[in-house]
């Protein structure tokens, strides 16, 4: 069964969203693996901060079958059908990986282009996936965090609890 990573985040009633779209996912494919969460300014159009993290998760479905699951949870916590990728949102969830696939498949771009450009998608993710390759630059997400340049973007690790407990702290 493959590793999936997964970008989570919301700039519409933050906590609200982050909890509801965990709790989805759990109920979906049972234990999270879970980075701390990070407050960023919005990227690519003037917003509010965002809240995002990365979740791994082991599932069965293929990278289009997965994509659906998480458009559906995302349109169940408010995404309008036809929002624009810029746009604020009170859940997006992507694919960041899906196992060592890379490439366009069903749709899906493996691995996301986000990682390498992001701090908010690129920190969180050496968190969970540290010593793991990129499929594509062969590098391990810590190595590529270490050498990220850190002044191009903010990010700030915020407290956040889940189900009763601490998954991140400031």
């Amino acid at each position: 069964m493959p590793r999936v990573l997964l970008g989570i985040g919301s700039n519409i009633e933050r906590e609200r969203y982050i909890t509801a779209g965990l709790d989805a996912l759990a109920g979906l494919f049972g234990e999270l693996d879970l980075s701390c969460v990070y407050d960023s300014e919005a990227i690519g159009f003037a917003g509010q901060p965002f809240l995002n993290m990365v979740v791994g998760i082991d599932t069965d479905l293929s990278p289009g079958q997965l994509a659906r699951q998480l458009r559906h949870i995302e349109y169940e916590h408010g995404r309008p059908v036809a929002a624009s990728r810029f746009s604020p949102r009170q859940l997006d969830i992507d694919i960041l990986t899906h196992g060592a696939l890379s490439g366009t498949i069903e749709g899906v771009e493996l691995p996301r282009p986000e990682i390498l450009e992001n701090a908010f998608v690129l920190c969180p993710l050496a968190e969970v996936a540290g010593p793991e390759l990129h499929p594509v630059v062969g590098r391990t997400y810590a190595e590529l965090w270490r050498a990220y340049d850190r002044d191009s973007q903010a990010i700030t690790r915020v407290d956040f609890q889940w189900r009763g407990r601490w998954i991140s702290r400031a």
